[in-house]
């Protein structure tokens, strides 16, 4: 989780760093090249090309639809809004996944989990305190960023059902790279980075599969309950840099909202954890 918190934070400065070069587009392209490297020489290297099938290839190129869109606003997001309100945002993405599930999945939306959601919208109007003069093109941005992400993740758990994770990452990096190609040539013109940008290019790239692959590890290592709330550490670390790198004033309102967001995530996990573990546990 320490590796995943890095990644995310050293995304958002690299991001912030090369956008003054890039398109959002053309930084997807870039970063989705980097991820189709390193993601086969992985493939090849350990012998594991059996394990990429196109049994799900309208699935996988839904999902990754979903995540190249939320990508993009995420992206556009960090350049003009503050990192923290950006990230605070992004942590919306359960709640949406709660209300998007019962269409993808077949779930069933329980009373509980529509309140979870009802109490992370409060969140969401306490980080964005809606007015003529808050609202701007930044904050809906990052909040379609947070849809974006959770509908990916849905797809995600959808073919977690049959397909191996190297699998999923490599039609990701794939299909990401041909999305990237068409948006950003769509006028006939596609920069490239200068050699001032290249690092941060490469960094984005780099840390963009680290954090996916660490987030997913450590789900793997314990349980959501114990990595939620450190994943979460992710606001005070990104305010803290927005505010030595850019001078971005620490707002309580965003921290409040956050926490009320994160609150309402962390309650919904504990009760599906408890209602699973009922489920499972043995009777007689």
């Amino acid at each position: 989780m320490i590796g995943s918190i890095i990644s995310f934070s050293a995304m958002a400065v690299a991001g912030r760093y090369v956008s003054s070069g890039l398109d959002t587009f053309e930084i997807m392209l870039y970063r989705s090249l980097i991820g189709v490297t390193i993601v086969s020489a992985v493939v090849i290297g350990t012998g594991r090309r059996k394990t990429i099938t196109t049994r799900h290839i309208g699935t996988q190129i839904t999902r990754n639809l979903c995540h190249f869109t939320g990508q993009n606003l995420w992206l556009y997001a960090i350049t003009v809004i503050p990192l923290a309100q950006v990230f605070a945002l992004e942590f919306t993405g359960p709640i949406w996944a709660l209300l998007l599930a019962p269409l993808v999945l077949g779930e069933r939306l329980t009373w509980p989990r529509a309140g979870a959601a009802l109490i992370g919208f409060l969140g969401i109007l306490i980080v964005t305190r809606p007015s003529p003069e808050t609202l701007s093109p930044g904050i809906f941005a990052a909040a379609g960023a947070a849809i974006g992400f959770a509908g990916s993740a849905i797809y995600t758990r959808k073919l977690t059902r049959s397909e191996s994770t190297l699998c999923i990452l490599f039609w990701l990096t794939v299909t990401q790279a041909v999305m990237g190609l068409i948006c950003a040539g769509y006028d006939g013109q596609i920069a490239l980075p200068s050699a001032a940008a290249w690092p941060g290019v490469v960094v984005i790239g780099l840390a963009g599969l680290c954090a996916h692959y660490c987030l997913t590890t450590a789900l793997g290592l314990a349980p959501a309950s114990v990595v939620m709330p450190i994943d979460f550490t992710r606001l005070p670390v990104i305010a803290i840099v927005g505010m030595l790198l850019y001078a971005e004033p620490l707002d309580p309102w965003v921290l409040l909202g956050a926490a009320i967001i994160f609150a309402a995530n962390y309650a919904n996990i504990l009760r599906e954890t408890r209602a699973a573990r009922r489920i499972s546990a043995p009777h007689g």
